[in-house]
Formats: structure tokens, C-alpha cells, sequence
């Protein structure tokens, strides 16, 4: 039987003071937010779970992996999709806007990309496109590269980059 302590690494892995920035805003201001994963397999979703009180802020989220599903379940525009491997900020934002819809959230945030190589399109260094979708008005969308990885360091490190960048995005909103 396998313990509950071998987790706890995984748990220290998320930048939970980012976690809890974004859950003490959305909170404070009764708003919610949901995510669409594909590079990151739920790892967004997972670690905005691990707050306090998450079914106060977090909807939920979806993760898809392939165009098909992201064309039938998150409305990415199927041509732009074929041509880009579903891999752009036009598609980052299509995700953020729709899981927003589809939770009914004021919040959104989604995220394609690689965490492996893949030969002819990533050469010599990882990305992911993310997008941050406010009450359906793009509010921050950027590109996060790394150098090769183990998939799953690859995909904690992209989540940490959107978390931090949605907490700076919630603090700079705060004051607007």
C-alpha cells in the first residue's frame, strides 16, 4: 500500500503562494475562474484545488489533448488548429475564453504547447502559448519556453509561470 507522504513532493512542487494570492482575490471580490489544460494534463486544475475553500473560486476545468477534442469541446477555430497543431496564442485564447463560457466563471485561463520535443516543430527548446480571459475580454497572453525536460518537470514549470503570471495579472488588476 502506497502512503499519502509520497505525494507530498508533488504538492510542494505547486507555487502555493501564488495559489493562495489568486484564491484571497477571488474570494475577496466573489469572482471564480476555471481553466483549460492541454500541455499541463490538469496540473492547473490540481493545484488551484489544494486552497483553502477552493469551491468558493475554482469551477473546475478541462483538459484536451488532441484538436478533435478541442475543436468539439472548447470551439477552437478547426482550420487555424490543423494548421498550427493547436499550438498558438490564438488557440490559448480561444481555450480561455470558452472554459469561461462553458463554467460560467468571470475567470479563465488556458494552456497549449509541448512539455516533449517534437520533431520539425520544437527543435532545441519547449513552449507553451497561455492565455488569461477576463468576463470575456483577454487580459494577458504570453509564451513560456524551457529548454528540454522530463515531462512532468516541464508541465509543473509551465503551471508555475501561469500561476505567478495570473497572480501578478489579479495584483495589477486589483489597482486598476
Amino acid at each position: 500500500m502506497q502512503t499519502l507522504s509520497k505525494t507530498a513532493g508533488l504538492i510542494k512542487a505547486y507555487d502555493l503562494e501564488s495559489i493562495q494570492e489568486i484564491r484571497d482575490y477571488l474570494i475577496s471580490v466573489n469572482q471564480t475562474i476555471s481553466v483549460a489544460e492541454s500541455v499541463t494534463s490538469g496540473h492547473l486544475q490540481a493545484a488551484l484545488s489544494l486552497a483553502e475553500d477552493a469551491s468558493r473560486f475554482f469551477q473546475g476545468g478541462i483538459t484536451t489533448f488532441n484538436i478533435g477534442q478541442k475543436c468539439r469541446h472548447l470551439l477552437v477555430e478547426p482550420t487555424h488548429a490543423l494548421a498550427c497543431n493547436c499550438v498558438s496564442v490564438d488557440i490559448a485564447e480561444q481555450m480561455a475564453s470558452q472554459v469561461a463560457g462553458i463554467f460560467l466563471s468571470d475567470w479563465g485561463i488556458a494552456i497549449t504547447g509541448y512539455a516533449a520535443p517534437v520533431e520539425g516543430i520544437t527543435d532545441d527548446r519547449l513552449f507553451a502559448y497561455y492565455s488569461i480571459n477576463h468576463r470575456g475580454n483577454k487580459i494577458q497572453n504570453g509564451i513560456i519556453e524551457t529548454a528540454s525536460g522530463e515531462g512532468l518537470e516541464v508541465q509543473l514549470f509551465y503551471s508555475n509561470e501561469v500561476l505567478r503570471d495570473l497572480a501578478r495579472t489579479i495584483r495589477s488588476h486589483m489597482h486598476n
